[in-house]
């Protein structure tokens, strides 16, 4: 049985938009994401209340709403294979966050290599949430390694899986609970009931496209001339100790690749963790900041490739 000519557009989309990312990054204006941020911000203001029920409604609401634009897309494109193919491309651009993420780390990299501290400091929110104004050089290492850890799962390897699943409204669905986790899902005296919802539902899905990420990176850690072995040691003993279902598994994966040792206190403005040790061996040093780059975007574009087959594979369903 051949495959269904609409699967190959939908995946010709999903190569098209990697690639897209890769030598672009993120769009540098009107990016559809902070437009929809700017919506769940004003939807936000005028129905929140200190209530699960209400922060769950809100959620759902705004993910159904935003996949929905995405199963209109692909029915529009449906007999228009070109159409189906450039739409899938644009968004799966949008969705993704691989390339940009290695440049904001590259940007710590380098501002560590010149014992730029402040410059090292101003760089850590757009990657971690964490307070960087105590951090020293090794803190800042570990911090930044940690985040390419977790954010390989969520700006690139996550909306690529639910694109490989569910096309169009896989890519955008995914990214409206991602966003509004970040927006509304952490833990707050005003979010701590509202942003419930929204943290469980980005948990669910991000569990399968977690534990992809960590088998990737035990796969591609040769690259950053790291150890299959270790990945996979550290993920299946140290993964389940992180607080967050999905985010150990990846940074236990990446700390056991790279022979580094991850984990420790956290600051958060007013808020401390203590935070599990993962994996093996020395904090991370600066180096170490580029090994991860190196081995997040083997890993990403790994999960690009197999995003495209797996659409190509699919034979006798709707596309």
């Amino acid at each position: 049985m051949r495959t269904p000519a609409g699967h190959v557009p939908t995946a010709a989309g999903l190569a098209l938009g990697a690639v897209a990312d890769l030598l672009l990054a993120d769009p540098r204006r009107a990016h559809p994401v902070a437009g929809f941020g700017g919506v769940a911000a004003a939807l936000e203001r005028r129905v929140w209340r200190d209530s699960r029920v209400v922060g769950a409604g809100y959620a759902l609401a705004l993910t159904v709403a935003t996949a929905g634009v995405g199963a209109g897309l692909q029915g529009a494109t449906r007999r228009h294979p070109l159409a189906r193919a450039v739409v899938t491309a644009a968004a799966t651009w949008t969705v993704l966050g691989g390339t940009s993420l290695g440049r904001t780390a590259g940007d710590m990299y380098s501002a560590l290599r010149a014992r730029d501290l402040p410059a090292a400091r101003a760089v850590l929110p757009s990657l971690a949430g964490r307070d960087p104004s105590g951090l020293d050089e090794p803190e800042l290492a570990r911090a930044t390694v940690e985040s390419v850890a977790e954010n390989t799962a969520d700006a690139a390897v996550a909306p690529l899986f639910w694109g490989a699943v569910a096309g169009l409204p896989g890519l955008l669905g995914y990214r409206a609970v991602n966003t509004l986790d970040a927006m509304v899902g952490h833990r707050s005296a005003r979010y701590e009931r509202f942003g419930w919802a929204a943290a469980r539902l980005d948990d669910v899905a991000n569990w399968l496209p977690a534990r992809l990420t960590a088998a990737l990176t035990a796969a591609c850690a040769p690259v950053a001339g790291g150890s299959a072995s270790g990945a996979l040691r550290a993920w299946r003993r140290d993964g389940a100790a992180h607080p967050s279902p999905n985010a150990g598994r990846c940074e236990a994966s990446m700390a056991g690749a790279l022979g580094v040792r991850l984990g420790g206190r956290n600051v958060y403005g007013s808020r401390v963790e203590e935070r599990p040790e993962l994996g093996d061996g020395p904090r991370p040093g600066t180096a170490d900041i580029a090994r991860a780059v190196r081995l997040s975007r083997a890993v990403w574009l790994s999960a690009a490739a197999l995003a495209t087959a797996t659409r190509l594979a699919r034979r006798g369903s709707p596309a």
